[in-house]
């Protein structure tokens, strides 16, 4: 009896239960710890009870889940015995190296290139300059940052998120400040999965509803050969321009050209489906799996978490206000609501301009006009970000 008494007693105290009212260095209760569980079921309602990027909003909250259950050895950093040849390593601990070498990121972009469409960009090329007025937010919020106290690297990275662009916004944190890249990663893929929430208050504020019922014309067709010229011309002015581009740029012109070659159609679909879904899941973990209580829960998180809203909605604002700017200097041929599509979240804030769109006119169909402003952001945050790394990343 005695010896089932000890038994019961190493197993309760050896639980997680105990040690959440235990902390093990502290030995005091970590309230953090259950609001981080909290956190970790809201996103994970968000993610499958409303749909909000579900792809990567369940996989980054389920390891925000399991970072915060305690003893578990997860993320114990490698330990290998010489004598007898073995080792033992957390088993997010290897996969969270493809996080930190920046390696998931650059393999979804050959996704995203092999997903998108740039005939529209190549269409209306002027759709560049909404790409770029909708970075306004990124430099916007690396000011802000500075002000706030930040240091210049932890401001670039932080900016970034204002481009909406889940991947950049772990590359440029990978490389300029590791130890926030829980917090921009988790903001960043919070407010892409808020964009159907966010940007319409923000489009209807800032155009008329004149203009936002304005029908534009149909694209002109963009041959085969510019579309297979366009991923390798790009590659080479922009990675020669900044070379820091060229994880990014590079992957995400690569996948394209799998999809325009017309001789790769088994590598396109592999990029775009099998591959970026593969990865998708090592990356959201790894990322839900840095958001621990004792170093999530902190003034610097919640100030990047305003900083990274702040950024977004100016972003969203620059591609609005040149929409506008468009829209008198055409005499009213373009409708601004593409210009919010700007930040880089494909194909959504393209999908959320025609939404509005439509509902001020049943006839609009503005997705493809869209199109060419949302892979230009894509590009515009890529630059954005490969600067900010030349810049600060020492």
């Amino acid at each position: 009896m005695e010896f089932l008494k000890d038994v019961i007693f190493a197993i309760a105290n050896g639980s997680g239960f105990a040690a959440i009212l235990s902390h093990p260095e502290t030995g005091l209760f970590d309230w953090r710890t259950l609001v981080m569980l909290f956190i970790a079921c809201v996103l994970l309602y968000m993610g499958i009870g409303k749909g909000y990027e579900p792809l990567l909003m369940v996989p980054i909250a389920f390891g925000m889940l399991l970072a915060n259950l305690p003893i578990t050895g997860l993320f114990a950093e490698p330990v290998y015995d010489a004598a007898t040849h073995s080792g033992t390593v957390g088993f997010m601990w290897v996969l969270y190296q493809g996080v930190q070498w920046a390696i998931y990121p650059s393999i979804i972009f050959m996704g995203i290139g092999a997903m998108t469409d740039f005939g529209p960009l190549l269409a209306n090329p002027m759709s560049l300059l909404l790409g770029a007025a909708a970075q306004l937010g990124i430099f916007a919020a690396f000011l802000m940052a500075l002000v706030l106290g930040f240091t210049p690297a932890e401001a670039a990275a932080i900016g970034v998120i204002g481009g909406a662009d889940g991947p950049t916004a772990i590359l440029t944190a990978s490389k300029l400040a590791v130890g926030l890249l829980p917090a921009i990663a988790i903001a960043a893929y919070s407010y892409m999965a808020l964009i159907p929430m966010i940007q319409p208050p923000l489009m209807k504020a800032l155009t008329s509803k004149k203009a936002r019922q304005v029908k534009m014309g149909q694209l002109r067709q963009v041959s085969k050969t510019e579309k297979i010229i366009f991923p390798i011309a790009v590659t080479i002015f922009v990675v020669l321009l900044v070379p820091d581009t060229a994880p990014l740029i590079g992957m995400l012109m690569l996948g394209n050209l799998f999809r325009e070659s017309g001789v790769t159609e088994r590598l396109s679909d592999t990029a775009q489906n099998a591959l970026i879904n593969i990865v998708t899941i090592p990356l959201g973990l790894s990322v839900g799996f840095k958001a621990v209580g004792s170093t999530f829960l902190t003034p610097k998180t919640l100030g990047i978490i305003v900083l990274g809203l702040t950024a977004f909605l100016l972003s969203t604002a620059g591609g609005l206000i040149l929409g506008n700017v468009m829209y008198a200097v055409t005499g009213g041929k373009v409708n601004p609501l593409i210009g919010s599509a700007g930040v880089s979240a494909v194909p959504m804030a393209a999908r959320v301009a025609q939404t509005v769109g439509q509902k001020e006119n049943p006839s609009n169909f503005l997705l493809m006009h869209a199109m060419g402003p949302n892979v230009a952001g894509v590009i515009g945050s890529a630059c954005a970000a490969g600067f900010m790394i030349k810049v600060f990343g020492g």
